[in-house]
């Protein structure tokens, strides 16, 4: 390929940020970043929006590449064949490479009254809004937080603080993801905080009104403000542009990360389906998966076999207030093993993770290629495992179909 290359990428969050910047290692290619916010969502603090501790944006002065162009637009289609995405304020951008980034919020709120009456947090301008709603209340307003993954523990323990009087509904159990020595230590601080934790098979919520949720086994709890933070959905846009994406909407790729309809996609985050086995959706994944997305590009613009993707560090911080918080160590096949450090010693590892996100991507903008987790040895054999499990667990739902 020969003269201007032109490599569009599609969303500005972790993973889209660190492939835009890590791209600007060639002089010949021309980078944009499409992304509908004129500011970077520092998404890992947006409990600590909905709790006044900080605004959880982060100036894309700080973290991109000065040769990236920051397009401030929404892209509405994907035309892979004539490579070319149309945008909804400003036409179109050719491309020869896209890089899709789109990221990841919740689901629709498809229990009852929960559209109406709850508030949402997986986005910038949800967060914003439940912050007002918090404003607005009394301090002793009860407030239910529906979900007990980490952004409903974070939550609800960031609001305790405060002295808010909190629900924490777990509709299972608290932090599924943890050791179940982890899970004593997160238990043990919400008590601390005053939090009430409603866990248990009968605790799934089955409608939201204005002032109460209601429970599977026929329980109501009242609830002035109820904050939802349960599932994970993507954007359509890779569906809606006809392109092939897993159950959930993300797209579907190979082990390089390239989509499974045109070598001129790929993809990266939360929003990549690789083998349709996609990685746990956390900033520790998508940053590498960022870079390992341009490095595919980069491979092919040098004329060179892109390599598989693999992961060889797994784990999960939770910050529990800004007192506390737990550190979750995993194993490569990123399950959670009993060795954590909680308390005091946590948060402060909570919050160097936190300061450290912004860093690993402005110091990749400052020398594109820096960043070399997504390289670091270990993790291929278990990726290797996982990917014959599932075929496996693919060809026997096949015979029994059959």
């Amino acid at each position: 390929m020969t003269g201007n290359i032109h490599v569009v990428v599609v969303g500005g969050g972790y993973a889209g940020v660190m492939a835009a910047n890590r791209m600007t290692m060639r002089d010949d290619v021309t980078v944009t970043l499409v992304n509908p916010r004129r500011e970077f969502v520092h998404r890992v603090r947006l409990h600590q929006l909905v709790g006044g501790s900080d605004a959880a944006v982060v100036a894309y002065q700080e973290v991109l590449a000065e040769g990236v162009r920051l397009a401030v637009d929404t892209v509405t289609r994907i035309d892979a064949p004539a490579r070319r995405v149309t945008l909804a304020a400003d036409g179109r951008l050719d491309y020869d490479y896209l890089i899709y980034a789109v990221g990841s919020g919740g689901t629709e709120l498809s229990v009852p009254g929960a559209a109406e009456f709850a508030h949402p947090i997986g986005t910038l301008e949800a967060a914003q809004r439940l912050r007002t709603v918090l404003d607005a209340a009394p301090a002793a307003a009860p407030v239910t937080v529906v979900g007990a993954g980490p952004t409903g523990i974070e939550t609800a323990a960031e609001l305790a603080e405060q002295g808010r009087r909190v629900t924490l509904v777990c509709g299972g159990v608290l932090g599924p993801y943890l050791h179940s020595r982890g899970r004593r230590s997160v238990a043990k601080r919400l008590a601390q905080l005053g939090v009430s934790v409603i866990d248990g098979s009968g605790a799934k919520v089955t409608a939201v009104t204005r002032d109460a949720v209601r429970f599977a086994d026929g329980r109501e709890l009242p609830s002035e403000i109820t904050v939802w933070s349960v599932g994970f959905g993507v954007p359509d846009l890779a569906a809606r542009s006809g392109l092939s994406t897993d159950a959930v909407g993300r797209l579907l790729t190979d082990e390089t990360l390239t989509s499974m309809d045109d070598p001129r996609i790929v993809a990266a985050g939360d929003s990549a389906a690789p083998s349709g086995l996609p990685l746990r959706m956390s900033c520790l994944n998508a940053i590498p998966l960022g870079a390992r997305a341009a490095d595919t590009v980069l491979s092919r613009l040098a004329g060179d076999q892109p390599k598989n993707l693999h992961q060889s560090f797994y784990a999960q911080c939770v910050s529990l207030g800004r007192k506390a918080g737990i550190y979750q160590f995993a194993n490569r096949s990123d399950v959670a093993v009993w060795l954590h450090i909680d308390d005091g010693l946590g948060a402060r590892i909570k919050e160097l993770v936190c300061k450290g996100i912004p860093k690993h991507l402005a110091d990749e903008a400052n020398k594109p290629g820096s960043f070399s987790l997504h390289r670091a040895p270990g993790g291929v054999a278990k990726r290797r495992k996982l990917l014959r499990a599932s075929r496996a667990e693919v060809r026997a739902a096949v015979d029994r179909a059959a």
